[in-house]
């Protein structure tokens, strides 16, 4: 039995953080999802623009939908949907297999929009319609600003992957917004069964104190605040309020664990993916990172739900001199900032594509 099929009979979902249409085309996909046990994918910006940009891929889908009038984030999302489409498609047995719990594929708003609540709505409606997928998350960043937005999305009946979250106080925000749209659709007499996933990010933790603690303490604070996010999680799963929404017939918000590549050469390959496994959780991870887990990766205990010696090693970091409250918000604005950056360079990159293509 292969490692990955090992994690997965633990009760993990193992998706990809990529998407090409090179590995959709030449069936590389198609065989993570028979050998590797991948059910599911992540997208971003910094995927499609790097795929856009590394080969040609995409230059006739370009051409042909500039010179139909298509531009900008327009011609980008039907582009992109193009491939997530695919992929879903792709995926759509274990979607169906598993009642909608898995099989998914996400797809992200403009991050410009994140402090607008209105648009942000508007736009996760607009994507989740033109996909036509029922297994297309639409992703909407956890930020302060955010969170409007996500209890409105759900509300709406809009399944939503929550980017950014970097603490248990940004997951628990998050889950409050997802539990006050279920409880707004039960008092409504809507289906309560709104898919959500909240993606808590883990190895930037550790890339921020890399060379501000003792060595004994590398690469550890980014499991440990997965730790205290899980653990609030089961909190929140074992509340009254939680057990009522799933009684009417509600789906959890599952956790998921995203930036799971080891940024630290000297670290293992699987430091993340090993240390974080635990069921009814999913763990997307790059395409380096899950081929390496495939091949050399090993697999720990699986998570304790009371977050085991997670105070512990919080409270090393503490004394170390790292408030993690403020890491936090540091990381989520720079994480909002670099979505801006990644969202600005592909419209650019498409900008080009779609002129120099267009005329020639």
């Amino acid at each position: 039995m292969t490692i990955t099929q090992r994690l997965h009979d633990l009760g993990q979902s193992l998706w990809l953080d990529n998407i090409t249409r090179e590995i959709l085309d030449n069936g590389t996909l198609r065989r993570y999802i028979e050998e590797l046990s991948i059910t599911g994918l992540t997208s971003n910006p910094t995927i499609f623009d790097e795929a856009i940009g590394n080969t040609a891929a995409y230059d006739g889908g370009i051409r042909d939908k500039a010179r139909s009038g298509l531009k900008g984030e327009e011609l980008f999302v039907e582009l992109a949907l193009e491939d997530l489409r695919r992929a879903a498609d792709l995926f759509r047995p274990v979607f169906d297999r598993t009642a909608g719990i898995d099989g998914w594929v996400s797809m992200e708003v403009s991050p410009l929009l994140a402090n607008d609540t209105k648009t942000t709505l508007e736009a996760a409606l607009r994507i989740h319609k033109q996909a036509d997928r029922p297994n297309l998350y639409i992703k909407i960043p956890g930020t302060p600003a955010g969170v409007p937005a996500i209890e409105a999305a759900i509300f709406a009946g809009v399944p939503v992957n929550v980017t950014l979250l970097f603490s248990s106080e940004h997951y628990l925000a998050v889950a409050e917004a997802y539990l006050r749209g279920i409880e707004r659709r039960v008092a409504a007499g809507l289906d309560p069964k709104v898919n959500s996933v909240a993606s808590l990010f883990v190895s930037r933790w550790d890339r921020a104190v890399a060379d501000k603690v003792p060595a004994e303490l590398r690469n550890r604070l980014g499991i440990a605040i997965a730790g205290r996010a899980y653990r609030a999680h089961n909190e929140l799963l074992a509340g009254k309020r939680w057990r009522d929404l799933e009684a009417a017939g509600a789906r959890k918000q599952r956790m998921l664990w995203a930036s799971t590549g080891t940024k630290d050469p000297k670290a293992a390959s699987d430091l993340y993916v090993s240390a974080l496994a635990a069921p009814d959780t999913i763990d997307t991870m790059p395409e380096k990172t899950l081929l390496a887990f495939a091949a050399n990766g090993t697999l720990q205990p699986a998570m304790a739900k009371d977050g085991g010696d997670t105070e512990q090693v919080l409270a090393a970091f503490a004394k170390a001199g790292v408030d993690v409250k403020a890491l936090a918000a540091r990381l989520q604005l720079e994480g909002a900032e670099s979505f801006v950056k990644s969202w600005s360079e592909l419209m650019k990159r498409i900008a080009d594509k779609s002129a120099a293509l267009a005329t020639a």
